[in-house]
């Protein structure tokens, strides 16, 4: 019996469904992203009812174009649009993402990334290159004698947790519950949560604020070197993060800080394991360690939807009519495959210099976090393949069943 077809696309109404849940789709999305591109790169997804967009000159131009946001409530009314209220049982995870630098736009998002943005810029990133290449080898210390590994758990959520925790100021030991909440609250972003995912991820919400609320208190007792300590002093013009913003923000970095940069490191080290490039030509100098990483970026991204809310009527250059209030979805993952912009898309090319990929997204919200996550991945991968010659994959790699983030469910790696 064969499985049935991901996608349906009908390129003379631009109309196509695809089936998120369906094995072929999400287990190889790139593969119905050609399909796309070479039929209608603009098209209206039945099973979401909105317009999504995959060719990399729409999706960077969406992304910086300014009557589209995040937001939509600062500019009309759930009334006027017809929105749902919001669901009573999401209040406290709606509480922490109403101050989340993702979702806010000017002067909100200004005045907040403003604060935050100095301890994320590259010098500043730079300067914990000693300290994440010593915790790579500790970590790595730990199982090289034993010939096999299974590489999310041991080394590639250990790392960016572990650095993410040490720069808030936050316990390392408290890792595995963050790591716990975390996962909690990100299933939320997946198309159609269930009840039961939303209450659970309420209850991580609540667990989550409430710990960092305690951190923060105690910050404020004892100030230390570190970003939670700098986020509270930090001022502009007489303003100072408040409580309910401090919250969120270190929520979003814990959980931004490792859950894309966990499965963009497994999906790195899958990749270059299928395609068996050999390490001493992906990491030969520092010129081809950052070439291998950002084509690992650009053909195995973790995150491959952003959506954003028509903040006015708009029309676009290719006839496509939004009311003010429409969401629109916008596909990073197939506007780094796109024909156009990038030759031979499919093919994994680790000294490739055909310009910039979008998986860390464009304009005003970028990556606040991109130097962090290229330091993490130049230095862990290099060692990781330095420290295991040998390296090759023990089993056939699982990718989960999540189209929010595209990753695996375990690597098994053996030496």
């Amino acid at each position: 019996m064969t499985a049935s077809p991901p996608a349906s696309i009908d390129p003379s109404t631009r109309r196509v469904s695809i089936d998120v849940r369906n094995p072929a789709f999400y287990a190889d999305p790139l593969a119905t992203y050609a399909r796309l591109h070479a039929q209608c790169p603009a098209f209206f997804w039945e099973e979401q009812q909105k317009w999504y967009f995959a060719g990399y000159d729409q999706v960077n131009g969406l992304l910086r174009d300014r009557r589209f946001g995040r937001q939509i409530l600062h500019v009309a009314t759930r009334e006027e649009l017809g929105l749902p209220q919001p669901k009573p049982h999401l209040e406290d995870f709606d509480r922490i993402e109403a101050h989340s630098l993702l979702e806010l736009e000017p002067p909100a998002h200004t005045r907040l990334r403003t604060l935050v943005n100095r301890a994320f810029v590259s010098r500043q990133i730079e300067q914990l290159k000693p300290e994440i290449a010593a915790l790579c080898h500790s970590i790595i210390d730990g199982f090289e004698g034993d010939g096999e590994v299974e590489l999310l758990k041991t080394y590639a959520e250990i790392i960016p947790v572990t650095v993410i925790a040490r720069m808030l100021g936050v316990p390392v030991e408290m890792a595995p519950q963050l790591l716990d909440w975390s996962h909690r609250m990100v299933r939320m972003y997946m198309f159609n949560p269930t009840r039961e995912t939303e209450l659970d991820a309420n209850r991580a919400a609540v667990e989550f604020g409430t710990c960092l609320k305690g951190l923060i208190d105690g910050k404020r007792a004892h100030p230390a070197d570190d970003l939670l300590t700098h986020m509270i002093a930090a001022g502009k013009d007489g303003e100072h993060l408040s409580d309910d913003e401090l919250v969120s923000t270190a929520v979003l970095l814990l959980n931004a800080g490792h859950e894309a940069t966990v499965h963009q490191l497994g999906n790195a080290v899958r990749i270059l394991l299928e395609t068996a490039t050999p390490a001493e030509i992906a990491f030969s100098d520092d010129l081809a360690v950052t070439r291998t990483v950002e084509e690992c970026m650009r053909c195995a991204a973790p995150l491959h939807v952003f959506q954003r809310y028509a903040l006015t009527d708009v029309e676009l250059e290719d006839g496509i009519v939004l009311k003010k209030g429409d969401m629109i979805g916008l596909l990073l993952a197939a506007a780094n495959i796109d024909p156009k912009k990038f030759p031979d898309p499919l093919a994994f090319r680790p000294d490739r210099n055909d310009g910039t990929h979008l998986s860390f997204g464009a304009g005003l919200h970028f990556c606040i976090g991109a130097p962090l996550a290229r330091l993490e991945l130049k230095l862990s991968l290099p060692i990781l393949f330095e420290r295991l010659p040998g390296l090759r994959l023990k089993s056939e790699p699982q990718v989960k069943d999540s189209y929010h983030f595209h990753g695996l469910e375990r690597l098994d790696l053996a030496w």
